[in-house]
């Protein structure tokens, strides 16, 4: 079975001492680390009936769940859209979604970082089955393709693609890029499938996703092949300072500047607790990190839309309400 590997080494193996302090925090940080209540979230409006129809949008749906609307193109990107995360039975913080799976509309293709490990946050079962014949093809990196060929997707609709590749998608330029993390659904296939970040380019708008990565020289990378960036999508939460396949809020912030990112928006938290953090502390270390680097970033609600070019993006700190209230 053929293993992949990240560019830079990042050791995943656990000493005792690693297990054992897992253990401990689990049982000190049990019930602390999620929301009091369900958080609130906005009803996405399709854009067939947008203030701005030519504009470049981006939408959020908690996580790494997220649409972009570009140059008449839907692209919904690591679509975990369930009520829980299967084995883990993390409970999604907020009750509803603001679309469901079945009410999408439909997609030009959606786009997958990774099939990540037991948690299936980012490539989720029950949202793939709910959204298969709603696009038109599914773009992923390498060896995803046969979870989704399994779950009923026809394998016409599937491509794959290696790091460094480059595909087009009617005027859109995508290209598979690097990552510093790993794969796998169960004990016996680690690394056996690709894991990745992507880059948007259309004919006015860059866009990068980060998928799920730790901090690396790829960044950097990147931004000198494809920068700058109009907005970059970059995780900022589930971090542990024991493992370097997530980076830390202040990491974020920097890979973004390494990209040449104009706007940044963060994800990658604000649905479920898989890591020993508060649920707020990414996007308040996030955003503390961006105002000392004058940053420009997003803090839009789950839901809310924001049109990537605009001088009015949300910036609301909606979370504390939600602790008061």
């Amino acid at each position: 079975m053929k293993k992949y590997e990240n560019q830079i080494p990042t050791d995943m193996r656990m000493g005792l001492a690693t297990i054992f302090s897992l253990l401990r925090d689990a049982l000190l940080t049990r019930g602390r680390l999620k929301p009091a209540t369900n958080l609130a979230v906005e009803t996405f409006t399709i854009a067939d009936i947008m203030t701005v129809p030519h504009a470049a949008r981006v939408t959020w749906f908690g996580h790494s769940a997220f649409l972009l609307e570009l140059e008449n193109k839907r692209l919904l990107f690591d679509p975990m859209l369930g009520t829980r995360i299967p084995w883990v039975g993390e409970k999604r913080y907020s009750r509803k979604l603001p679309l469901q799976p079945e009410d999408f509309p439909a997609m030009d293709a959606i786009i997958l970082s990774h099939d990540h490990y037991d948690h299936y946050d980012h490539l989720d079962y029950s949202s793939i089955r709910k959204l298969k014949d709603k696009t038109h093809r599914f773009i992923v990196p390498k060896g995803v393709g046969r979870h989704l060929i399994k779950w009923g997707v026809a394998p016409e609709k599937i491509s794959e693609h290696q790091w460094y590749e480059e595909l087009l998608i009617d005027g859109l330029t995508l290209a598979c890029m690097p990552a510093r993390h790993f794969s796998g659904r169960g004990m016996f296939n680690r690394n056996s499938t690709l894991w990745c970040s992507w880059v948007i380019v259309g004919s006015d708008t860059r866009v990068y996703f980060s998928g799920d990565s730790g901090y690396g020289p790829h960044f950097k990378e990147i931004g000198e092949i494809y920068g700058p960036f109009d907005l970059t999508m970059m995780e900022c939460g589930q971090y542990d300072e024991r493992f370097l396949i997530h980076m830390k809020p202040e990491e974020t912030v920097r890979a973004h500047l390494d990209l040449r990112g104009k706007l940044l928006i963060p994800i990658h938290w604000g649905a479920f607790t898989l890591a020993f953090h508060l649920w707020t502390d990414p996007i308040e270390r996030v955003t503390k990190a961006a105002s000392e680097q004058k940053v420009n970033i997003a803090t839009p609600k789950i839901g809310e839309t924001v049109i990537i070019t605009s001088k009015e993006i949300p910036t609301s700190a909606w979370w504390r309400k939600e602790i008061m209230e």
